[in-house]
């Protein structure tokens, strides 16, 4: 093979995957394979300069930051859309067109419906299958060149696919950045100290307009087409649909919920439809778009000033509207977090009335430089809750005030402390400041006692059903509870004088916290309210320590070696259970119940996994990493001689680097080390821990069914919650994860499946209906109630 064969052949493989990758999310080879083959394409054209070509995979990105970007000029206008806020702007704009067709009032017209993204608008011209131009949209007429940052977006192809196409084609579509992705580039602006986005189509705009191509091929950004503008030297379809189908076999992105529907009912069901998905999508849309489907009577129909007549854009409710902050007040969770909250000048957006949002932290506060009397972005997507995620500055009024912490707990006068985070490197321990404050009065806040309360009786942790939030509360205020045992010291007779029961109500409670004194380890340790630890790490302690003395015994070096603990969470863990006063509360707790149900299915592989080697390799000892660590453990064989060893010893480790000796030596002299790494080798020891240089082999038996599978939930099931099908699929060993991809094994889908079935449809992943469900889990015993 020739080396412009061997070129042209890695060119295609490569556009072949980057189209399977970026368009139809179904990659077909590991990345290390994708790696390998764009590493040998760039060694060839590096040998063969000559052979280099504007469509190479390799040459996305590699151009000079420019000045300043230059205008064009739109052959045929981007157009924009007239708006339907209602049902009846959707029925007038369908009788609008039945007349200028002069057609009955009863004709069904196909219309192509699709979501409408929330990004940017761009013009893709192709000539000869070649991009050579991208621009922005502009003011319609006039747009900027942006042809090397476009280029930089996997999902726009530098070459058409296929063949066909016309001689000159313009392509248009919605750049855009998906949720994940926004949200990754604001966490890593936030831990650089740089400005966030407000949101997706913000983030996308300043990628798009940045002078260097490189800072927008660092950028999360997607290519949805949606039409097509300057058509010459050849023809299309003459649908819209087929249109844009044919544009899918030539290389480009389409939205998975383009759908044709008869009639303007047909239109007001897909709304619907789509509507409800909103909060379940990958990506913002901020509405839904109609076309009348056929092109032909698209052009009879024609334009009206600067929209055509033949497509509307049909808005959801907004979900960023402009208010004013009235007030700053501090609210005390169950873990005595002060956390700020905005009162505000009462707005209607995303459906409903806000007067009250979240401001997460000082740092928060800090960061939007926000102050009472501020005028604010308010974003409320769903069931999210509303947030201010900007402030207008040029609007502010001259007695704006600034916020400040309050130096006592606004419910019950207890000191408020900055929370104290403990991070450990090579370099050893340090402590930061946290973005947190908290109040120390602890269970004497009943503040705190109601939120621990209510979350300790929660569907999630104890489930104790009947006593909700308002119960609680009359329960705090009338000091019959002062901790979580206390539920289990209630009698009827106190609960019956309670406003709103009566002796039938009363008995009913009392039985059902009764109930409660029999529970599995996992909602016990998700009951008490540990600081960062939710459902999911609570069940990691259940399984992965087995009892609770070992979940109250351990050390965070210990914590760190279970899934998905790092060392912040597994401090504030043994924090808590080392608090003298949580020691009491749960002692307390421990001597009202009758039983806790240890979940010890992976206790013991956890300790048969552990050896020596892994123990050096986590110390933090400067030049030890795997192989080293392997070597010491194999030449040792116990931690007391390694402790012991002088510098002739190491020296005699085979192929140990003089780096790795002096790390050790430098470990060996460091007290608090050796007090910490023998801790650690002792706590170990006694949870199991052997120290062979190998892992034991783990018994196929211990494994659980559905060990290392990733299945995900969608729709509504009708014989159990979301929840309850979740902790089910987890006690097999499952992840449930909460979007479909290539590496899901299986979707359960209920009535009301909508784009995480059609995902799953297309990347042929297993589909489970309810019953074929229900029946898999009665296969391991599982009945649910």
């Amino acid at each position: 093979m020739t080396s412009k064969d061997e070129i042209d052949q890695l060119r295609a493989q490569l556009n072949q995957h980057n189209y399977r990758y970026y368009v139809l999310d179904d990659p077909s080879v590991p990345d290390a394979e994708y790696d390998r083959l764009m590493q040998r394409l760039k060694q060839l054209e590096a040998e063969h300069p000559d052979r280099i070509t504007a469509d190479s995979p390799t040459q996305r990105v590699g151009a000079q930051p420019l000045s300043a970007f230059t205008q064009v000029t739109h052959e045929m206008p981007m157009l924009s859309l007239d708006n339907a806020f209602a049902e009846t702007d959707m029925v007038d704009f369908n009788r609008r067109i039945l007349s200028r067709l002069d057609l009955a009032a009863d004709t069904q017209i196909s219309f192509a419906c699709e979501p409408k993204l929330d990004g940017i608008a761009v013009s893709l011209l192709y000539e000869d299958g070649l991009l050579v131009r991208g621009a922005t949209r502009g003011d319609g007429t006039t747009g900027e060149d942006i042809t090397q940052n476009i280029r930089t977006i996997p999902s726009v192809p530098l070459k058409l696919m296929g063949s066909g196409y016309p001689g000159r084609l313009e392509v248009r579509g919605e750049v855009y950045m998906p949720r994940d992705g926004f949200e990754r580039l604001n966490a890593q602006a936030t831990e650089r100290g740089l400005k966030t986005f407000v949101n997706p189509r913000n983030a996308a705009a300043g990628s798009l307009r940045q002078l260097d191509p490189k800072i927008t091929a660092s950028r999360p950004l997607q290519l949805c087409s949606y039409s097509v503008g300057v058509v010459a030297q050849g023809e299309l379809p003459d649908q819209h649909d087929q249109v844009l189908k044919q544009l899918a076999e030539w290389g480009f992105r389409l939205n998975p919920l383009l759908e044709v529907v008869s009639g303007v009912v047909g239109c007001l069901d897909y709304y619907q439809r789509v509507l409800q998905q909103r909060d379940q999508l990958a990506y913002e849309i901020d509405g839904v778009v109609f076309k009348v489907n056929d092109l032909a009577l698209q052009q009879a129909l024609g334009f009206v000033s600067r929209a055509p007549r033949w497509a509307i854009a049909h808005k959801f409710p907004a979900q960023e509207e402009l208010t004013q902050v009235r007030a700053v007040e501090f609210q005390v969770g169950r873990t005595g977090a002060v956390t700020p909250v905005a009162r505000l000048e009462p707005v209607f957006v995303g459906g409903v009335t806000v007067s009250n949002a979240t401001l997460h932290n000082m740092d928060e506060i800090a960061r939007l430089d926000l102050r009472v009397g501020d005028t604010v972005v308010i974003r409320r997507a769903g069931d999210v809750i509303p947030q201010v995620v900007q402030v207008i500055i040029d609007r502010r009024p001259d007695n704006a005030s600034k916020v400040t912490i309050p130096a006592q707990c606004p419910v019950c006068g207890s000191q408020v402390e900055r929370v104290q985070l403990v991070k450990r490197s090579k370099a050893g321990a340090r402590t930061a400041e946290g973005a947190a404050y908290r109040c120390v009065g602890r269970l004497s806040c009943k503040a705190q006692r109601q939120q621990a309360l209510i979350h300790f009786a929660s569907r999630k942790a104890m489930e104790i059903d009947g006593l909700g939030d308002k119960i609680v509360q009359q329960l705090v205020d009338t000091d019959l509870v002062r901790s979580p045992a206390d539920l289990y010291r209630l009698t009827p007779d106190q609960l019956q004088a309670l406003d709103g029961f009566a002796e039938l109500s009363a008995n009913n409670l009392h039985a059902a916290i009764q109930a409660r004194k029999s529970v599995a380890l996992s909602r016990l340790i998700y009951a008490l309210g540990i600081p960062d630890v939710g459902e999911e790490t609570a069940r990691t302690l259940a399984n992965g320590l087995g009892s609770l003395d070992r979940v109250r015994q351990a050390l965070p070096d210990t914590l760190i070696w279970l899934p998905d603990i790092g060392y912040e969470v597994a401090t504030e863990i043994h924090n808590f259970f080392a608090d003298e006063h949580n020691q009491a509360v749960l002692d307390d707790l421990l001597g009202e119940m009758d039983q806790i149900t240890d979940e010890d299915g992976l206790a013991a592989s956890l300790a048969a996994s552990v050896t020596l080697a892994d123990l050096l390799q986590r110390m933090n000892i400067d030049g030890i990493a795997k192989v080293g660590a392997q070597r010491l453990a194999e030449h040792f064989e116990s931690l007391d001689n390694i402790l012991q060893a002088e510098a002739v010893q190491l020296n005699q480790v085979p192929k140990l680097s003089t780096k790795a000796v002096n790390g050790l030596l430098q470990a060996i002299a460091d007290a608090e080390w050796v007090a910490r790494v023998t801790a650690l080798e002792s706590q170990l020891r006694d949870f199991g821990m052997h120290w062979q240089c190998q892992p034991a082999e783990q018994d196929s038996a211990d494994t659980l069914p559905l060990s290392e599978q990733t299945w995900v939930l969608t729709g509504t099931l009708e014989s159990m919650s979301r929840n309850q099908a979740k902790a089910h699929l987890q006690d097999l060993g499952a992840k449930v994860a909460g979007s479909v991809s290539a590496k899901t094994d299986c979707v359960v889908a209920g009535p009301g499946a909508g784009s995480k079935l059609a995902q799953a449809t297309k990347l042929g992943i297993q589909v489970m209906n309810e019953a074929d469900f229900l029946a898999y889990l009665q296969r391991y015993g599982i009945t649910p109630a």
